[in-house]
């Protein structure tokens, strides 16, 4: 995996995504975590922590953040990162196909990893009915 990729997340969410990402794709690329937020951490502690995982998870090719609801701790921690490195890109709106998305192409360009993330997102959500309105 060349694009680094970490997940700021409410707790369990991040965790469970990753071990049904796993289970899907037979196994989990190096430079992924998921990094849970418990909402009585101070702010400080949790964005330093943060700090210390993107140092860890960029091996020079920049680091894709996904975060589960924007306006929210997590996804707040994340875009303050932003002012932190010019390689860093932050998605707020997680579901398993952007996940998986950004997995399967984590060999990209960072720009192309976080577009194919959002296509994921974007294409995984479907009004399922009975009959197949396609048709």
């Amino acid at each position: 995996m060349s694009v680094g990729l970490l997940m700021i997340t409410h707790q369990p969410f991040g965790a469970d995504l990753l071990r049904v990402a796993t289970e899907i794709l037979g196994g989990l690329p190096q430079g992924v975590e998921a990094m849970e937020v418990v909402n009585d951490v101070p702010c400080e502690v949790l964005t330093a922590e943060a700090l210390k995982r993107l140092e860890r998870l960029d091996a020079g090719d920049g680091v894709l953040i996904l975060t589960d609801i924007y306006g929210s701790t997590p996804a707040n921690i994340a875009v303050a990162l932003l002012t932190t490195r010019d390689r860093l890109r932050v998605i707020a709106g997680l579901n398993l196909p952007m996940l998986l998305r950004a997995l399967t192409y984590a060999s990209l360009a960072l720009d192309a990893v976080a577009e194919k993330a959002l296509q994921g997102g974007r294409d995984g959500v479907l009004l399922c009915s009975q009959r197949d309105d396609r048709a």
